[in-house]
């Protein structure tokens, strides 16, 4: 039987050390200009696809690590760096596990490298769910995708919005209705390829933080796609619909939707990224009350600011070892049977948010200024309650979870 370790392997210890040099040397130099910019850091993104850290290959690498360790260990350090620069980074990757989670074989290997270009010319990806009037209510929106049986192609038509690369992407991947009557199990994903006419950008967002990466509307108006860029194919759309209406019928189990199947991957990978981002501003307020004096002596002989910093690497500890725990569960085939991934998308967004506001408290009047990094960090760190899934959704998720009921 083997020895139970939460000790990294030498290879997963040379691909973190890797990872932390480049956050280190090539993304903390550049977040506070891009942040102010509020632009697509694209010298950025060739540099990492340079040495091969965006690129399909880094991250297949990553995604079967057979401890499941591999993305969580790389989003935490690209997002210690800086958090909307790393978004930049990774936010192809979401679309991307929209495909590997709902595509064939075959669309896996056309679409896949196409998101992501190469060093000479890098492309990105947009994932395509949430609407002006749908969010965490998936089963409200109202993009439609309709056959053409006669031309073998899909004509989608609506808004999405808050979607990551939207409307700058060489591929977006859109979440659309197929059956509007049976709610979010009428649900499917599709690729729209680049150039597609009918596809635009609606409105760039000005954002409280992660300002560097971009996030924008895409507007839907008469999307023509050919019928292999449907997700997995009509046969199984087909077989899988009729499954639904069935058990819609008899009031059976729950199916879920292609845009959920997708969120469940990802969560334990966001818990990783608001892991990063709160182990970042912890070393900073650590460092500064190590050398900060008043009174005579360093701020953290004071039990005040000693005890804030326990109670802040507790936590970023704890939130690393729920994240890791979901991770090694879905790589391992574990079900989430207590909604483990929601716990650790919840208990680590939670703590990026208060860690990083102690982290200006210690700081005082400095942690208020841009002359200091932490501010950012907790314009950063916002988001992690909020996007893939509300800390209020996880509590549903997890509730429901738990207790085998309904809970609304």
């Amino acid at each position: 039987m083997a020895e139970f370790t939460l000790d990294l392997n030498d290879d997963q210890k040379q691909v973190k050390e890797w990872l932390h040099g480049f956050a280190a040397d090539v993304i903390r130099p550049a977040a506070s200009e891009w942040d102010e910019r509020e632009e697509t850091p694209w010298p950025v993104i060739q540099e990492a696809a340079k040495i091969g850290i965006y690129s399909l290959d880094f991250y297949a690498q990553q995604f079967f690590d057979p401890t499941g360790l591999g993305i969580p260990m790389a989003m935490e350090e690209l997002f210690w760096g800086d958090a909307g620069i790393a978004l930049s980074i990774v936010g192809t990757g979401l679309a991307a596990v929209g495909v590997l989670a709902n595509g064939t074989e075959k669309q896996i290997g056309t679409w896949i490298p196409q998101m992501y270009g190469d060093a000479a010319d890098v492309k990105v990806a947009a994932f395509c769910s949430s609407e002006p009037d749908a969010g965490s209510d998936v089963a409200s929106m109202r993009t439609r995708a309709v056959y053409d049986e006669a031309k073998d192609e899909w004509v989608l038509n609506g808004t999405k919005t808050w979607a990551t690369n939207g409307g700058i992407a060489n591929v977006h991947v859109v979440v659309a209705v197929v059956d509007p009557d049976i709610g979010s199990k009428g649900h499917a994903s599709f690729i729209v390829p680049p150039n597609t006419p009918g596809l635009s950008q609606g409105q760039k967002f000005k954002k409280h933080g992660i300002r560097a990466s971009h996030t924008a509307e895409v507007v839907l108006e008469d999307v023509r796609v050919p019928g292999h860029c449907l997700l997995g194919g009509k046969e199984k759309l087909d077989e899988r619909l009729a499954r639904a209406r069935e058990r819609a019928k008899s009031g059976g189990e729950r199916v879920k939707n292609a845009a959920m199947a997708t969120f469940e991957a990802s969560r334990p990978a966001v818990g990783a990224m608001a892991v990063g981002t709160a182990r970042a501003a912890y070393e900073v307020a650590l460092d500064y009350a190590k050398t900060r004096s008043q009174f005579g002596r360093p701020i953290i002989d004071n039990q005040g600011i000693a005890f804030q910093l326990a109670d802040m690497r507790t936590r970023i500890d704890a939130a690393r070892l729920l994240v890791w725990r979901a991770s090694w569960m879905a790589t391992t085939g574990k079900p989430f049977t207590s909604a483990e991934g929601s716990m650790s998308k919840l208990y680590a967004s939670e703590t990026a948010r208060d860690v990083t506001a102690q982290a200006i408290q210690i700081l005082g009047g400095n942690g208020f200024t841009r002359e200091y990094p932490v501010e950012r960090m907790h314009r950063d760190a916002a988001i992690y309650t909020i996007f893939e899934g509300t800390s209020e959704i996880q509590r549903l998720v997890i509730a429901r979870t738990l207790s085998g009921m309904p809970i609304r």
